[in-house]
């Protein structure tokens, strides 16, 4: 429903579903759900797809999450053929789908994966038509990209774009650093769900918060977690800040090797929607 709405309302703004995490979704969910949103807008909808969080497939989910670099690949195999138009029969060790085939036209939807460890940027280097980051520190950033040209050249395949999702909270001149509080807040409360995952807690450690994830990886109950996330911690994996520092903390994503970057903009009462963040971004968007 929300693709379809986007998708009435914007005619520059690519379409992409996702990243939806393998373990919750099977791959004749995916094909259905994208090859209909094509079918229902007529626009080209790009698939993506992910490993996401324990949080989320574990807890919001109540779903099993296991030897994800292959559930990942498996499903990548499947996804890629159904949404071609063929048949897909893939019995692997995590994922199995047989004899089904789309009724709706084939959308041929680009596919997308979200990685962050080594075995999630293979599957990306060998199946990918783009590669997705979250939530990372441009030095992290780096090392992923690097990661992700070894993995090619290992496999043959030419390297695909690299795009990162970067919440952001701008303080206009017009608006004032008013924006930054409540927006900030808003992206400390997402950061919740990732400070003890694997991978994303060495991250923040990195950045000078082991002592948080220490603390998150010992089970404590959301809300005391989140009163001790320290609101610096949004900065170091997210655009915040006046437009000169935003501008500045994107040119450092783009010497990481970031082809794209998907804002996310904070909202709050002092900047509904994010507009202002957007519009200050705007200039931007073409480099």
């Amino acid at each position: 429903m929300l693709g379809a709405v986007v998708a009435e309302r914007t005619t520059r703004a690519a379409l992409t579903i996702g990243p939806l995490a393998v373990a919750v979704r099977d791959p004749v969910m995916i094909a259905m759900g994208a090859g209909s949103l094509a079918e229902l807008t007529g626009r080209t909808v790009n698939v993506a797809l992910g490993s996401s969080s324990p949080v989320l497939v574990q807890q919001w989910h109540g779903r099993r999450q296991e030897r994800t670099a292959l559930a990942l690949a498996e499903s990548a195999t499947a996804v890629r053929t159904l949404l071609d138009g063929g048949k897909a029969d893939v019995a692997g060790e995590v994922i199995r789908t047989r004899g089904f085939r789309l009724r709706t036209k084939a959308p041929s939807s680009p596919l997308t994966i979200a990685a962050f460890g080594r075995g999630a940027v293979k599957v990306a280097a060998r199946h990918a038509d783009r590669m997705v980051i979250n939530l990372v520190t441009p030095k992290s950033a780096a090392r992923l990209v690097e990661m992700l040209h070894d993995e090619c050249r290992a496999a043959g395949r030419p390297v695909p774009p690299v795009a990162a999702w970067v919440a952001a909270v701008v303080s206009p001149a017009a608006l004032g650093p008013a924006v930054l509080g409540p927006g900030v807040e808003q992206l400390r409360r997402g950061l919740v769900a990732y400070m003890s995952a694997p991978g994303y807690g060495e991250m923040f450690a990195e950045a000078g918060f082991a002592d948080v994830v220490r603390f998150a990886r010992t089970g404590p109950h959301p809300g005391e977690l989140l009163a001790a996330i320290p609101p610096e911690i949004v900065g170091h994996v997210s655009l915040v800040g006046d437009e000169p520092g935003v501008r500045a903390r994107i040119a450092e994503y783009a010497d990481a090797g970031v082809d794209e970057i998907a804002l996310v903009p904070g909202s709050s009462d002092a900047d509904p929607a994010g507009v202002g963040t957007l519009t200050a971004l705007a200039p931007v968007a073409p480099a």
